[in-house]
């Protein structure tokens, strides 16, 4: 009998590490902003999110978008994959188009990118996910992600960022001014799937940007985009300020115009840009609004040439 008892014990190890799960932990909140150098209404935003960076509680992240650089000046950090990202949360959120700037909170909620209001109140909840592991030695990086109870499979995600720079604007939007930008998002890219099973993964540090500073591994649920898990580590100490050329060489002579016109509050109106995007998302200015009302300080893009909604001619792409 006692023997039988051993028997079934063993047989059964298995099943009861597989539901052995780690406890969830306090997590930090993601805020993504969609920002872009070419952006005049970006820079308050931008401003905002600096702020935000530096609680405990926040894990922020700035993209930027590479459909403004048309205007004028093409942004350095601009990244197709972060456009991508931008346009993926405009379908998942049921958006009528992707704008900037744009914050989206745990990959559920968008807010303008300097409603300071908004984003604040939504930061309140406290967050908790798995306790996400994150370790170097001998220039690998280790992640381990425990098991779980994920309400639904989701991606983990890799982010790398720096972690601050400075960059004067010489074209464009924001000729004149210099921007100091935060966590600016590197590169991005998935590790694997999580279906509440213990997993790791090792990869190189130099298979990263070079001038990463940081890494962040977001745990985001396939269905509703959620974000249930996040994590960060410094790699090396801040690179300090990155100050590029007034003009990019390749829009010194583009001949492209700077801005389509500004109106009264500050915010620009852009000429469109070129169209033919993979889900059909068109980009605005300054976020979306229900039908029928106007938040101050908004834009939508038009598709066509003409007047916008302050009245101000919108020049089309070339």
């Amino acid at each position: 009998m006692k023997r039988l008892l051993c028997i079934a014990l063993w047989a059964a190890a298995p099943l009861l590490a597989v539901h052995r799960t780690a406890a969830a932990a306090i997590r930090p909140t993601v805020i993504e902003l969609f920002t872009s150098e070419g952006c005049s209404s970006c820079p308050p935003a931008e401003l905002y999110t600096a702020e935000l960076a530096r609680r405990p509680d926040v894990l922020a992240l700035t993209f930027h978008v590479d459909y403004w650089d048309h205007l004028g000046w093409s942004d350095r950090f601009a990244l197709p994959r972060a456009t991508q990202r931008q346009r993926d949360y405009a379908q998942a959120l049921h958006l009528p188009s992707v704008f900037t700037p744009q914050t989206v909170i745990d990959g559920t909620a968008s807010f303008v990118g300097s409603d300071r209001r908004g984003i604040g109140s939504a930061l309140a909840a406290r967050r908790e996910g798995p306790p996400i592991g994150l370790s170097m030695g001998d220039g690998e990086i280790a992640i381990r992600v425990p098991a779980g109870q994920p309400a639904t499979p989701g991606n983990i995600l890799l982010v790398a960022f720096r972690r601050s720079a400075v960059t004067s604007i010489g074209r464009g939007e924001n000729s004149g001014r210099t921007i100091q930008e935060v966590n600016i998002v590197r590169s991005l890219r998935p590790l694997g799937r999580w279906q509440g099973r213990d997993v790791e993964f090792h990869l190189r540090g130099d298979s990263l940007p070079a001038d990463s500073t940081d890494v962040a591994v977001l745990i985001q649920e396939d269905a509703s985009s959620a974000i249930v898990g996040a994590a960060s580590m410094m790699l090396r100490p801040d690179l300090g300020p990155y100050a590029g050329p007034a003009v990019p060489a390749h829009a010194a002579h583009s001949g492209v115009p700077t801005s389509a016109g500004s109106d009264a509050d500050g915010c620009d109106s852009p000429a469109p840009p070129r169209r033919g995007s993979s889900n059909g998302v068109q980009p605005s200015r300054s976020g979306p609004v229900p039908r029928g009302r106007r938040r101050r300080g908004s834009r939508r893009r038009s598709d066509a040439p003409g007047r916008t909604a302050r009245g101000r001619a919108a020049r089309p792409t070339p």
